[in-house]
């Protein structure tokens, strides 16, 4: 095969890979992969409710620390739990969250997020 052939051919491949790529990352959307969220519509609360035991918690948009922190939750803020996915807790944001806490994305106005379960306890249902 003469040089210049073996480079059209090689020109063409990586052409192709470079056109399909793009087809494959709108494949992924809406699953939450890396630093994508998991859920864009909250579920409804599941009656139990966690506080945050440290000096703060990061509200994640999904369930991995790679996600965007939305805001932070200080010591003592109890929030209803929407549901868990391993090791991390969906939980729901009030408005009341976003003036005691941290806010670190205010542009989007989530209503959820996610925060691991080493960082919260659970609230038994006749505390407060």
């Amino acid at each position: 095969m003469r040089p210049a052939t073996a480079r059209a051919a090689a020109f063409s491949c990586v052409l192709a890979l470079a056109l399909m790529l793009p087809t494959a990352a709108d494949a992924q959307r809406g699953r939450g992969g890396q630093g994508q969220p998991a859920v864009t519509q909250a579920p409804p609360p599941t009656g139990e409710r966690v506080r945050v035991k440290t000096g703060h918690a990061n509200v994640h948009m999904g369930p991995t620390t790679v996600n965007e922190v939305i805001v932070l939750a200080p010591k003592g803020t109890v929030l209803p739990v929407l549901g868990r996915r391993g090791e991390w807790v969906h939980v729901g944001i009030s408005p009341a969250l976003r003036k005691t806490g941290l806010v670190m994305r205010w542009y989007k106005n989530e209503d959820n997020g996610w925060i691991h379960d080493s960082l919260l306890d659970v609230v038994k249902p006749d505390e407060k």
